[in-house]
């Protein structure tokens, strides 16, 4: 019996880690564990509920404010627990979370066998994105085996002096998970997408990062009022929770014609939401992944990115968060047909959605 235990704790990494949760359980003679840290809450059941995945430890250790240290002193503590009481034989973390490098951390310490999922992205500061960055290249100094979404992943491990052998290129499973989820026939459950005329050019816009909190916010919300003022377009502007993200966004674009502010939809919501846009602007790192494969333009509300694939293919760009930057990037996609289908047509280098079978399969030459 081989035991596998799959450890995540926010939204992105559940979305990613549903496609191998889904193909490692079809495997016969393995017993696989979902381990779910709560770092993030309401928004992870969302996706556990789309993806249908039951937990097998919910260590539930999101609290009010809680700081990175508490974060990281949780996970180890809660998964430790869990690793010492059934052990398994392989842990597999996702990507660049807390949860991740702590999870890969407690793993290491027991000297259990560490997998990497989305292994080997990087930029050229550590301490942007933060603490991201941080998180994943502490997890892959842990790790045994290296699942790399695309060949420039492969060679920042091979560039870092990982042995070529346990580095594996896969695609990114959010492709995966996407198009498991994208419907023609979609019907909208939010009263705002499904009153939403779809002919219209659409730009939807997502920011949460932590090096945007301040002035960059601002600046991106002011962006966003001159680009709904000087074009025919609709602007949906999907929410995180913070609080503090939601009082700034609320201030600039509260009660503004052409600009919907709406909490941040479920995952298979917002797929559908993102299949059916004109173009993306976002802070996120997923999302970079997930449009190019939907053919949709992404512009980066950032300075530097991890996933420079979609850059160098042409179906993504980096803008910043200048407010004049942001405005003529977004007017000229909106306004240049070829422009625009330039970006749109651009192949999508992430992926062709058999990522998590690819991983189950390593495992099975690897592990039996």
């Amino acid at each position: 019996m081989v035991k596998l235990a799959v450890v995540f704790g926010t939204r992105p990494e559940a979305i990613k880690m549903a496609p191998v949760v889904s193909e490692l359980k079809r495997q016969v003679g393995w017993q696989v564990k979902v381990v779910v840290t709560g770092q993030h809450r309401e928004m992870l059941h969302q996706v556990l509920e789309v993806f249908q995945i039951q937990p097998d430890y919910d260590l539930d250790i999101m609290t009010h404010g809680q700081t990175l240290e508490e974060v990281t002193v949780r996970v180890m503590q809660g998964v430790s627990e869990v690793f010492r009481t059934w052990r398994p034989d392989l842990v597999l973390v996702h990507g660049d979370t807390t949860t991740a490098f702590a999870a890969a951390l407690a793993a290491f310490y027991l000297k259990i066998p560490i997998g990497h999922v989305e292994a080997g992205l990087r930029t050229i500061d550590i301490t942007n994105p933060f603490p991201e960055e941080a998180n994943r290249r502490l997890t892959d100094v842990l790790a045994t085996y290296y699942f790399a979404p695309t060949d420039h992943a492969a060679r920042n491990l091979l560039n870092e002096g990982v042995d070529k052998e346990r580095i594996f290129v896969t695609g990114n499973t959010v492709i995966d998970a996407l198009l498991s989820v994208v419907q023609e026939n979609y019907t909208f459950r939010n009263p705002i997408l499904k009153a939403l005329d779809f002919s219209q050019q659409i730009v939807v816009v997502t920011a949460h990062r932590r090096e945007n909190w301040g002035e960059p916010l601002h600046q991106i919300c002011r962006a966003l009022v001159e680009i709904s003022e000087a074009n025919d377009c609709q602007i949906i502007v999907a929410m995180h929770r913070n609080p503090t993200i939601q009082k700034v966004m609320k201030e600039h674009l509260g009660n503004r014609q052409g600009i919907h502010l709406i909490d941040g939809p479920d995952y298979e919501e917002f797929a559908n939401l993102l299949y059916r846009c004109t173009l993306l602007l976002t802070d996120s790192g997923g999302l970079q992944e997930e449009a190019p494969a939907l053919n949709k333009p992404v512009l980066v509300l950032r300075e530097v990115t991890e996933r420079p694939e979609g850059v160098e293919a042409g179906t993504v760009r980096l803008v910043g968060t200048n407010k004049e930057e942001i405005v003529g990037a977004v007017t000229n996609l909106l306004r240049d047909k070829d422009l625009y289908l330039s970006m749109a047509a651009a192949e999508n280098p992430y992926g062709d959605g058999y990522a998590a079978r690819r991983i189950r399969q390593i495992l099975e030459q690897k592990l039996i």
